[in-house]
């Protein structure tokens, strides 16, 4: 037998040898040298099969499949809106009554004063303004299109962030919005999770420009509904951090002086967030309903500030406990942040959604449509293929789904505190605190403990 000393050139490629689009591509040099994220959970959302069977490939083809579902399930909503029987009925009226009174009170250049159910940042003004640009509509009608425009914009960006991938953040959102019937029609939160994800999907990018751009849109959502400030506490350390948390700082100061000159009381908003009871909604709320279903608590349920609270013995101590817990939960990021020692594509993504899901399950308040801020996050994080939060969004969908059968379809009951409206509220809130709890762990292990 003859040994060649020298290898034969590779045959030229045939068509049929082609790897499918769908096949990984093949690692580079640099990702050769990065370390592979540990096994976090050994569990089956982990293998390769679960992957690539629940996986949707949003290219050129099945983006206008997206755009068709989105179509279809926005009008559903649309015509649900438009009836608003559902349940308790009344989702719209927050639109046409408690906006369009404050639209008027922007009109005359001043935030609400002593408005009991004005609890927002100034920033939220803009969104409340925002109907003004359409005049030949009703308020109503040019909320809900913009409301719309805002939603299209998310689901535009979430599939251009998809293409080229294995992943379906843009299927997470079009089919997971839904799930909260028409409620996300008639709430502002549409548009501060369009700036959060798309701040998320800026500090993606290598550029300067990115990053800065990624800042100055999470400083504005901010200003409109606070939390979207989270989409940078995963930034990864150094001038990626210092460009994002700068910019961020000059458009929050620079959009924060800007409504203190054209309007007065601007930071009236303060003193009504203190006065916040127990939500019935809230984890706190469940388990006052559960003591109270047993006979150990005789306290009720009232409306006040926008919703309805629970009143009684303990109520105040529960209050001071949730704090507390806010505050651990803020502490256990920070530490998360000094000792990170990973970061990958997808860690700004997966660190925002577990720290709005620990404020979320710690808050006095959960409303339905925290939900729309859960699902948006949820999105981003699985358009990269390095996220940990998989497991997460599938405890969030049905969690969603729950959330609009316990508002509006059996609000009644949830707050009458009967064994349906209580059995609801308990799995919906057993599934944010699970996701919480898991969202949490594998941050942490992913992006802290070393791999093995």
């Amino acid at each position: 037998m003859t040994t060649h000393r020298h290898p034969t050139p590779p045959p030229s490629p045939d068509p049929g040898d082609q790897p499918s689009p769908l096949a990984p591509e093949p690692a580079s040099p640099r990702a050769a040298c990065t370390p592979a994220p540990p096994d976090l959970t050994g569990s089956p959302f982990e293998s390769e099969s679960f992957t690539s069977a629940t996986f949707v490939w949003v290219g050129s083809g099945p983006l206008l499949a997206l755009a068709g579902v989105w179509v279809v399930t926005r009008i559903g909503m649309l015509l649900l809106l438009l009836r608003d029987t559902l349940g308790v009925g009344g989702v719209g009226r927050e639109v046409y009554v408690l906006y369009q009174h404050w639209y008027q009170e922007f009109a005359h250049g001043t935030f609400p004063v002593n408005d009991v159910t004005w609890q927002y940042p100034p920033g939220a003004g803009l969104v409340i303004m925002g109907p003004g640009v359409l005049p030949w509509l009703t308020y109503f009608q040019a909320f809900v299109a913009l409301t719309l425009l805002a939603d299209a914009v998310v689901a535009l960006a979430l599939a251009r962030a998809d293409i080229d991938r294995v992943t379906h953040g843009a299927w997470v959102w079009v089919c997971g919005l839904p799930l909260l019937l028409h409620l996300p029609l008639a709430r502002y939160d549409v548009q501060a999770t369009a700036l959060a994800v798309l701040a998320l999907l800026a500090l993606r990018s290598r550029s300067t420009a990115g990053h800065v751009l990624g800042g100055a849109l999470a400083a504005l959502g901010a200003l409109v509904k606070v939390w979207p400030v989270l989409a940078l506490i995963g930034t990864r350390r150094g001038r990626t951090s210092r460009d994002a948390w700068i910019s961020a700082a000059v458009t929050a100061t620079a959009l924060l002086a800007t409504l203190a000159l054209c309007f007065s009381h601007s930071l009236d908003f303060l003193r009504q967030q203190g006065s916040r009871g127990i939500q019935i909604e809230s984890l706190g709320g469940t388990a006052l309903a559960l003591a109270r279903a047993a006979g150990a608590w005789p306290g009720t349920a009232e409306y006040r500030y926008g919703a309805f609270e629970y009143v009684g013995p303990y109520v105040s101590s529960i209050g001071r406990l949730a704090l507390l817990l806010t505050v651990l939960s803020f502490v256990w990021l920070l530490i998360w942040r000094i000792r990170a020692r990973t970061w990958t594509e997808a860690t700004p993504s997966d660190a925002a959604l577990t720290a709005v899901l620990l404020f979320t399950v710690t808050s006095r308040v959960i409303s339905p449509q925290y939900m729309i801020w859960l699902l948006g996050l949820t999105a981003v994080c699985v358009t990269s293929r390095s996220t940990v939060m998989r497991p997460v969004a599938l405890l969030l969908l049905p969690a969603a789904a729950l959330s609009s059968l316990a508002y509006p379809i059996l609000y009644e009951e949830v707050v009458a505190g009967t064994s349906r409206g209580l059995a609801v509220m308990l799995v919906r809130n057993a599934l944010l605190l699970a996701a919480a709890l898991l969202a949490a762990r594998r941050l942490w292990t992913s992006s802290v403990a070393l791999p093995e």
